[in-house]
């Protein structure tokens, strides 16, 4: 059984035809189908193998441990088949549905269980790096170092070796051999990079600053998606807005908005929106990073600060294309002129446009200082190098999990 379904295809096919049978059986063992039951069975089979597909894709990054996506991403897919069904008028079975959705859930978790063992990476390692910096990292990546003498044999997902560190001749032979043998050679910077998430600025180079361009033709797409989204959301963000507005001016004097410059892609300033959480800040006053200013955080704040609402007003910074909804963070001009002289490569992370969340806040959380800044820009460097639909689809599922804890809240 275990074996059986090791294979990607004949899981989720299982998954299929399984679900279809239990839904058959469940509403009635029916002869003759209505058009209504006909329409659902499309519908979840559909939504099970865009399930099927998105979960590996999401989870390659960080190589995080798919079962906690499960949910999140099922979930996802079913509202997003409800919306079509309501927007283009098809005639279905909400029976089916739930049934569907019980069934996806119940088999996704059954066979990410028996599947476990194969999703972890198991890679031998060349003597020629510190090992024990890799190793135990993520429950993900599982790596031993190979006995000499040195064979392909005791390998079984990988190779890895650092790649600028020196080899004897024996082993840059072992690596090459292996290349040819088509058994994948990783360097070790580039597992490291995986399993942390993040791109070490202390072994940047100009060849790999190469590496930190975006693709330019998913920035297109990528600005078409996020303005769609957020105008399909606008029914239920703007009265949240309107409430927020009003709350605010009911607590505190002052403007409800926030409006202060940043700095944003290629190291032009723009006026950045927010609902104030703040008492206004007298004239003159420096600027300080948000822990350094809590006194002033009124209870409001505190609320919409936690649940990022204070941040909705940055939709409208995306639809003028001042930012995107995900991306680095945007800076006060006065803090990057100290980065960037504090911080090697830190200009890089102006490549993009900011956003309203990214990779940084929902891995690492708030950055309050020039060394977390600096952790911050290694978090910020991944995102600019490993940029796609599948990774922000990832920081999305990420942001609404931080909207519920408060992790980074500030």
């Amino acid at each position: 059984m275990r074996k059986l379904l090791q294979n990607s295809i004949v899981c989720h096919g299982l998954g299929v035809i399984g679900t279809i049978l239990f839904i058959y059986i469940a509403t009635g063992l029916r002869t003759h189908l209505p058009i209504t039951v006909i329409n659902s069975y499309w519908l979840v089979s559909a939504a099970y193998i865009i399930t099927s597909v998105t979960i590996p894709k999401i989870t390659n990054y960080l190589l995080v441990d798919r079962k906690y996506y499960i949910l999140p991403v099922l979930t996802s897919v079913y509202l997003t088949v409800t919306l079509l069904i309501l927007l283009f008028r098809i005639d279905y079975s909400r029976e089916i549905l739930v049934y569907a959705f019980c069934t996806h859930l119940f088999w996704m978790y059954f066979s990410a269980s028996i599947r476990k063992s194969k999703e972890r990476l198991k890679l031998g390692a060349i003597n020629n790096f510190d090992i024990t910096s890799l190793d135990k990292k993520n429950g993900r990546v599982e790596l031993s170092l190979l006995p000499e003498p040195l064979s392909m044999t005791d390998i079984q997902d990988g190779l890895v070796v650092d790649l600028h560190n020196k080899l004897t001749p024996t082993q840059e032979k072992f690596v090459a051999d292996c290349s040819i043998n088509n058994i994948p050679v990783f360097h070790s910077e580039s597992i490291r990079e995986m399993v942390e998430g993040k791109v070490k600025t202390s072994h940047l180079s100009e060849n790999a600053i190469g590496t930190l361009i975006p693709n330019p033709i998913y920035h297109g797409v990528k600005r078409v998606w996020e303005s769609l989204l957020i105008i399909a959301f606008f029914p239920i963000t703007l009265p949240v807005m309107l409430i927020t507005t009003i709350l605010i001016k009911l607590e505190n004097p002052g403007p409800a908005m926030f409006i202060q410059e940043r700095v944003g892609q290629g190291g032009k300033t723009f006026k950045i929106y927010k609902f104030r959480s703040m008492t206004v800040k007298q004239p003159g006053d420096e600027d300080k990073f948000a822990t350094a200013e809590q006194a002033r955080v009124t209870k409001i704040g505190k609320i919409i600060r936690k649940v990022r609402i204070d941040e909705l007003p940055q939709f409208f910074n995306v639809l003028k294309g001042e930012m995107s909804l995900i991306g680095p963070r945007p800076e006060q001009e006065s803090f990057v002129k100290q980065f960037e002289q504090e911080i090697p490569f830190y200009g890089y992370r102006h490549m993009v446009k900011p956003g309203i969340t990214g990779w940084a806040q929902t891995v690492q959380g708030y950055a309050d200082d020039t060394d977390s800044t600096r952790e911050k820009l290694a978090h910020d460097l991944y995102y600019i190098k490993h940029l796609s639909f599948w990774l922000d689809m990832n920081i999305v599922l990420k942001t609404i999990k931080t909207m519920m804890t408060g992790f980074g809240a500030k």
